[in-house]
């Protein structure tokens, strides 16, 4: 990516519009398009191919890799709602070929934090969601309308959270996992993990997003196993959660997407594991 250096050495093919405020200082790349009403701020950095349409504001330490596209009424970059915030420099990143639509608000990161709020390639923002400081998300995150969430989330690659949830500060999401709509997400979701409900309950694994990231049926009906094996049905004689992880471990754990889903579940966590459903009617789809 070429990067230009300061005021007077923008490149000719950026188009900034007459009414953009653009600080001198920042790093503008080539074909950057900067719509109407638009403001950016003196430590920003913008790569190679970014469009901010219309009233788009980025503002403190910020980095757009290229291709990044956003869309009007959105804040990039502001100081994060939290009370220890001092005016630190802390970061924020959007990741390559992301889109973040109408009103999105991602704030930058805390020293109490990473220091970094991060959105990885590839990723979709849709309109009216928030990101809140030190959330870290993945490649190729789908996040729908009017999600929130609170600072420190991290969302693995591949996750899709569903319209209007909300997810509590420090939960993790694994990789390819999917959390309905409408849902309060209170505990970690484990890798290709689904979760339902008012209050998040784990309902199977994420079958359709296995089927269509090309998983074949040996390996689904190995992690189904698994699964089972890991969550026994409502009224199955159960061990300790330590013991069923072992048993999948020695039997499964050759294959990688289950061998992730373990050390997913024995990593640290500050807020625990997504209790499964146990209601009748509530269990896994047999997916596969």
């Amino acid at each position: 990516m070429t990067l230009m250096q300061m005021a007077g050495n923008r490149p000719e093919t950026a188009e900034i519009h007459a009414t953009a405020i653009v600080d001198p200082r920042a790093r503008i790349g080539e074909n950057v398009r900067i719509g109407p009403w638009c403001q950016v701020g003196p430590n920003v950095t913008i790569g190679d191919g970014v469009c901010l349409h219309a009233s788009v504001l980025v503002d403190g330490y910020t980095t757009l890799r290229e291709g990044v596209e956003i869309y009007p009424f959105v804040t990039i970059g502001l100081a994060p709602q939290d009370l220890k915030y001092a005016g630190e420099p802390t970061l924020c990143e959007v990741g390559a070929n992301t889109v973040i639509r109408e009103n999105v608000t991602i704030h930058r990161g805390t020293a109490q934090g990473h220091a970094l709020t991060r959105i990885g390639a590839n990723c979709l923002i849709m309109a009216n969601s928030h990101v809140a400081h030190d959330c870290v998300l993945g490649d190729r995150v789908i996040i729908v309308n009017n999600v929130v969430m609170g600072g420190h989330v991290e969302i693995d690659d591949d996750a899709k959270i569903m319209g209007s949830a909300a997810l509590h500060q420090f939960v993790r999401i694994g990789r390819g996992a999917v959390v309905g709509g409408v849902c309060g997400v209170e505990m970690d979701v484990i890798p290709y993990g689904s979760v339902l409900g008012n209050r998040a309950r784990l309902v199977g694994l994420n079958w359709i997003g296995l089927k269509r990231s090309g998983v074949g049926p040996e390996e689904m009906r190995a992690m189904r196993r698994a699964f089972r094996t890991l969550y026994p049905r409502h009224g199955a004689t159960e061990s300790v959660l330590e013991t069923r992880i072992a048993e999948v471990r020695q039997e499964y754990g050759h294959l990688p997407r289950i061998a992730e889903m373990l050390d997913f579940m024995e990593a640290p966590s500050r807020r625990g594991l997504t209790r499964v459903a146990r209601q009748e009617g509530q269990f896994e789809t047999e997916g596969a």
